[in-house]
């Protein structure tokens, strides 16, 4: 059952705290309440006061204003120490499914230096670290994340407890730009896809003694088992045996080679071949319903289908979505109208 305080008091930040992936701290945004420490302390101080009024102890009561004296510079400078600082999303991150994704961020320093400031995320953090007043400094904080899809965390925190831990000044951004979550790479059975290459076998002619096989030269990217090596030291031609019934072409990876796995399953397989084909410097195509990637090669091509294979069937976080993890539904409920069909 979900806290009706606790949801309020999320909406009642978020209209306070729009989303931007820039954010100056003012008095406006800036929050600053005592730590554990600071409650002992004030308790303290209120037990010195009585003894001080209950005996008339004027070293008591120098004690008690002296010491309520440094409270209250302590908690002047904790929000001083965040005023005006500017924090800005420079880069949402990437990376694979379980991993924590970089997302980096550029602290401004304001009038004041701003000294032991603390940038966190759920259960991550970054040490401390000091902005000198008016410059800059980049920080790169990692974001926990579950699923494949767009990563764009509800809220980056950002806190001080200087100068002695008595109080904490703390705020929020939230981001608008969302990073990329690739699918966790699986390693893939052996499949052969439908899409065909749209050119000619060169020479192609049966096996000798086999009816249910055609013979190929080979070509970048074709599986070692598949050729005739036997052929291939008789004759010095390396060719490869398509056996019947095997349609496609190896220059393609196609989510349809998979038919018994699910879509989260066979987006797996596909990462995995893509890494492997990237590391290998093999041309290679990407079909997916709806969305085909045509064959290259090189770390550019190998982004752009880590990123479709990322983002497909998904839909790009809106400013008023407030979910803590992007915006992963079951693909059935946000897969196109042509998967639904297929799976009906």
């Amino acid at each position: 059952m979900k806290n009706p305080f606790r949801n309020r008091f999320s909406r009642w930040i978020n209209r306070r705290i729009p989303r931007s992936d820039l954010q100056t701290f003012s008095q406006k945004n800036i929050f600053i309440l005592p730590t554990g420490a600071g409650v002992v302390f004030g308790l303290l101080l209120l037990i010195m006061l009585l003894t001080g009024i209950n005996y008339q102890n004027s070293l008591i009561y120098l004690s008690t204003f002296l010491l309520g004296a440094v409270f209250v510079g302590a908690m002047h400078q904790t929000h001083r120490n965040l005023s005006g600082l500017e924090l800005t999303l420079v880069q949402p991150g990437e990376g694979f499914a379980g991993d924590d994704i970089p997302f980096r961020f550029r602290l401004k320093g304001g009038r004041d230096d701003a000294i032991a400031i603390l940038l966190s995320c759920d259960e991550s953090g970054l040490a401390p670290v000091h902005v000198h007043s008016g410059q800059s400094r980049d920080v790169t904080l990692p974001v926990h994340s579950a699923h494949r899809g767009y990563l764009r965390p509800d809220r980056i925190r950002i806190e001080t407890r200087f100068p002695f831990g008595l109080l904490k000044a703390w705020s929020w951004v939230r981001p608008v730009s969302a990073g990329v979550v690739f699918p966790r790479p699986i390693p893939a059975p052996e499949a052969f896809g439908t899409v065909e290459d749209g050119e000619e076998s060169v020479d192609a002619r049966s096996v000798d003694g086999n009816d249910h096989a055609d013979i190929r030269p080979w070509r970048e990217g074709d599986l070692s088992q598949r050729v005739l090596w036997k052929r291939f030291a008789r004759t010095g031609q390396l060719v490869v045996a398509d056996w019947e019934g095997e349609q496609g072409s190896p220059h393609w990876l196609d989510f349809n080679a998979y038919p018994g796995a699910d879509h989260e399953l066979r987006l797996s397989y596909l990462a995995f071949l893509v890494n492997e084909r990237g590391r290998n410097g093999v041309r290679f195509g990407l079909s997916l319903p709806g969305q085909i990637i045509e064959p290259d090669s090189g770390p550019a091509h190998v982004s752009r289908c880590l990123r479709i294979l990322a983002t497909w069937g998904e839909e790009r976080p809106r400013d008023a979505m407030t979910e803590p993890h992007g915006t992963r539904k079951k693909l059935k409920e946000k897969a196109p109208h042509w998967v639904a069909e297929g799976q009906a």
